[in-house]
């Protein structure tokens, strides 16, 4: 609440948050369109490995060429334009820049990018979720004692998801589930970039028309992306994560009655966990008002008068009227990331960022593997990522999704089966490993 009119503050004193972002893609772009309305925003500079594409985003979105016309970022400062160049770390390590905004998408970078930050005391929105997933309790550890703040990306899942959870418990309910609507059904594990198109609708020329990536479509129809949006948010919000999601398929009027425990008729291994519902039946018909573009929480009365309150009120319930659920039913993506900035900005408080390492997200063969192939990562041909306890991922020493790129395999691996650390060939000097590596020991 009052973010805007404090924007409005900030405009009307010349002091507005000064902003730079790593990635000029789909994400980044929507976010783009939407600063020329927000007042109290000063996008200094956009850094892109390909300062065309970023220009063209620009254009796209609607920019006018004098407005990122600048030849550097103390230029764009002092003109109240924006520079575009094509090293991230530049942005961070500018004087002239506050908020670091990272759409890059590459876990590997994204934690580089913090740590630069933690440095350089620049504050950071981590739309780059699949850095959060990799090692996000730790990078949120390391800006802590930097005094910076971490902060998940409002506009995707995760940070819907926590902000709906923090309201409920806010308001004195106990959280019984939390997650996110997608389309899924148990084949699309094996999915591909090659078979991809097809669960869409789509033909690889109609896709190849619209400049949409196959891995990363691959990587929402195949479950990896909801695994790692489920690891955020179990370790934003404390919530268990189960040992493989189940993707019930539920609508939003069943919310109550089936994301509960299973001692009291619902699905739940246990009260208080993370779960992804599909949109489709295992038949694939439509799921009855299906919520697949949106997030949800359960959460339970915990006494007759609440219970009794649910029913004056008109809420839906389960049978026994001790559950009942709120929703949104769409997520703006890009278009709601100046949610982020201005709480980082106006209020220093996150929209989201871990407190616990509950989930993680293990390399999961999508067919038997042989021994010197290569893993090819989110959304690829060899593996998809799948949600298991941390404790769970430990014990079996499971390889991260987000590391499991441009590795070898040195033994065969079963379709179906985990792919653990002795499974790979890893180069162990790598910052992104040993970082990974420090936060299994250090949690």
């Amino acid at each position: 609440m009052n973010l805007f009119s404090k924007l409005q503050q900030r405009a009307a004193e010349g002091k507005p948050l000064r902003v730079g972002m790593i990635g000029a893609g789909k994400f980044g772009s929507m976010y783009l369109s939407q600063i020329p309305r927000t007042p109290g925003i000063h996008m200094v500079g956009i850094a892109d490995l390909s300062p065309a594409r970023a220009k063209a985003a620009l254009q796209n979105v609607g920019w006018k060429e004098e407005s990122y016309a600048a030849n550097s970022l103390e230029q764009a400062a002092k003109q109240g334009n924006t520079a575009i160049i094509d090293d991230g770390m530049k942005l961070i390590e500018s004087p002239f820049v506050d908020i670091i905004i990272d759409s890059t998408g590459n876990p590997a970078v994204g934690i580089a990018h913090v740590l630069a930050c933690c440095e350089f005391k620049k504050h950071i929105v981590m739309v780059n979720v699949e850095a959060d997933a990799l090692a996000g309790p730790l990078l949120k550890r390391k800006a802590d004692e930097a005094g910076i703040v971490y902060s998940l990306a409002y506009g995707d899942q995760p940070a819907l998801i926590f902000e709906m959870v923090d309201w409920a418990r806010a308001a004195g309910f106990s959280v019984v589930a939390a997650g996110k609507g997608t389309k899924y059904l148990p084949t699309y594990h094996e999915s591909t970039p090659d078979t991809v198109w097809n669960h869409y609708g789509l033909t690889a020329e109609d896709a190849a028309k619209g400049g949409m990536n196959a891995q990363m479509f691959n990587s929402f129809l195949d479950g990896t992306k909801s695994a790692i949006e489920m690891a955020a948010v179990a370790n934003a919000t404390g919530l268990a994560a189960p040992s493989g999601l189940k993707f019930p398929a539920v609508g939003v009027d069943d919310l109550a009655r089936i994301l509960k425990p299973r001692e009291h008729g619902g699905i739940l291994d246990q009260r208080g966990q993370v779960e992804v519902i599909s949109s489709v039946e295992r038949d694939t018909r439509p799921v009855f008002r299906d919520l697949r573009w949106g997030v949800y929480v359960t959460f339970a009365a915990d006494s007759e008068y609440v219970a009794r309150c649910f029913k004056e009120y008109g809420l839906i319930t389960d049978p026994s009227g001790q559950y009942s659920s709120m929703y949104k039913p769409f997520h703006l993506i890009g278009l709601e990331l100046g949610i982020s900035v201005a709480s980082i900005g106006i209020r220093g408080e996150a929209t989201g960022a871990p407190i616990c390492w509950h989930g993680d997200v293990v390399a999961t063969a999508k067919r038997d593997l042989k021994a010197g192939e290569l893993l090819d990562g989110e959304g690829g041909y060899t593996v998809y990522g799948k949600l298991m306890p941390a404790q769970e991922s430990l014990a079996l020493g499971g390889l991260p999704l987000g590391l499991a790129h441009g590795v070898k395999l040195l033994k065969p691996v079963k379709a179906g089966q985990a792919v653990s650390w002795n499974d790979v060939a890893f180069d162990a000097n790598s910052t992104a490993v040993k970082f990974r590596r420090e936060m299994e020991q250090s949690f």
